[in-house]
């Protein structure tokens, strides 16, 4: 409900309620710290210095699983919203140069796969690596039949698409596929390591061919579309783009996976993940006047540069929150809130054990993160069926509210029915 109203009814107001929100949570926050009894008792600059020092449980990193979540999540609550008139024209994705919330989701969607891919998390290569990558074009099955589907099933209802956004026959399931399969044969043959030397150097390059060549004038200003280049000139391009997102991605990935058990050494990783994210934002702003705008139907260099900063950002200020997440765990010695770290134990005792299963079991954050890919699927189905049974160009407010909320309760049930009874859905 909250992401949901964020971008509809609360959006022009939505820094208010930010604000709000922030000024409840910190209340609280200090409330604990009074009145908690917990074993960092004493002045607040040492209670600060003891848990700076202290442990935690690090087998996973919530963070990246709340990032991959959310972004999932905006994205299924965005593809159904952008239909109705209550959904405001600035976060839509723009036409060929500009920002909005849907330009930053598809990057982020790329860049959240990338962070858990197999070369992030360090996997080693089994067999060959021509073995490899055969492998990986068998897994993307699922992306390569999710969208013909999506294309037979837009062509036939008749339902509006702007061609402008990947061309006549592309969608976004395609760019997935292709990106894995050229990020997985291009990881293999490379070190991994060096993958952001890797996306600096193919994000550089097409940049310079987009500036020195007709690329760009074929790719915005040939309204001609014969031919299946033409048709699809726009999807087929700029999966460049996000191949170099993929590979900050997997960088990163790399960076934030490796284990941490001290509060310390993450505290470090939150001040790198800021530092680079302000960085790059200077890095956009002077890749802006010595070239061009943010192009998300290009996913120019620009675009590129804009998607791995804000995802970076992002990626910070839920770091933050678990942080604080944490303290609040410690001051007021209560750990069950799931998805988030928890001060470490050297002992637990059964009960404590079952208490923790049974709130993952009960978190859908959870629910949505065991069955992502489901999920996605999931909310394009029924994206298509709201799109036949309601009139969203010229539903009220209220209505277009009411349908957004049923359409992610649906969604989230089915998700949430799927994951208390533990089962994960693999397509392959």
């Amino acid at each position: 409900m909250p992401l949901v109203l964020s971008c509809t009814a609360l959006s022009d107001i939505l820094h208010f309620v930010i604000i709000g929100i922030a000024v409840v949570d910190f209340v609280v926050l200090y409330l604990l710290y009074k009145n908690g009894k917990h074993p960092y008792q004493g002045s607040f600059p040492n209670t600060i210095d003891r848990f700076v020092q202290s442990r935690v449980e690090s087998n996973l990193v919530p963070f990246v699983t709340v990032f991959r979540v959310l972004v999932n999540v905006k994205t299924s609550i965005s593809i159904l919203a952008v239909d109705f008139s209550v959904f405001p024209r600035r976060y839509a994705k723009t036409e060929t140069y500009g920002t909005g919330v849907m330009d930053f989701g598809v990057g982020a969607y790329v860049m959240a796969n990338a962070l858990v891919c197999p070369e992030a998390r360090g996997k080693d290569i089994q067999g060959s690596k021509i073995s490899h990558v055969f492998k990986q074009l068998i897994s993307i099955w699922p992306l390569v039949l999710l969208g013909f589907v999506r294309l037979a099933s837009i062509k036939s209802s008749g339902y509006h698409e702007h061609v402008t956004e990947y061309g006549v026959h592309w969608n976004f399931f395609f760019t997935l596929a292709i990106v894995r399969v050229v990020a997985s044969a291009l990881l293999a043959l490379l070190p991994v390591n060096s993958s952001w030397l890797l996306a600096l150097l193919i994000g550089g390059t097409y940049q310079v061919v987009l500036e020195t060549t007709g690329l760009k004038s074929f790719l915005i200003y040939n309204n001609e579309r014969t031919g299946f280049l033409q048709a699809n000139r726009e999807g087929i391009f700029s999966v460049v783009g996000y191949i170099v997102i993929y590979m900050a991605g997997v960088q990163v990935g790399r960076y934030l996976m490796q284990s941490r058990n001290l509060v310390k050494d993450w505290i470090r990783v939150i001040r790198n993940l800021l530092l680079t994210s302000f960085g790059l934002f200077f890095t956009l702003y002077v890749c802006q006047i010595c070239t061009e705008p943010v192009s998300r139907r290009m996913a120019n260099l620009s675009f590129c540069i804009w998607t791995v900063a804000q995802a970076l950002f992002f990626l910070s200020c839920l770091s933050i929150a678990d942080l604080l997440l944490l303290f609040s765990k410690a001051i007021s010695n209560f750990s069950f809130v799931s998805a988030s770290w928890c001060p470490y134990q050297n002992k637990k005792s059964l009960a404590y054990e079952k208490m923790r299963k049974n709130t993952d079991a009960l978190c859908l954050v959870q629910s949505v993160n065991r069955n992502q890919l489901l999920y996605f699927l999931l909310a394009n189905i029924m994206t298509g069926l709201t799109n036949v049974l309601v009139d969203t160009l010229n539903s009220s407010d209220v209505l277009a509210v009411s349908v957004l909320l049923l359409y992610m309760f649906l969604n989230s049930l089915v998700i949430f029915i799927l994951h208390i009874n533990k089962i994960t859905i693999k397509f392959w």
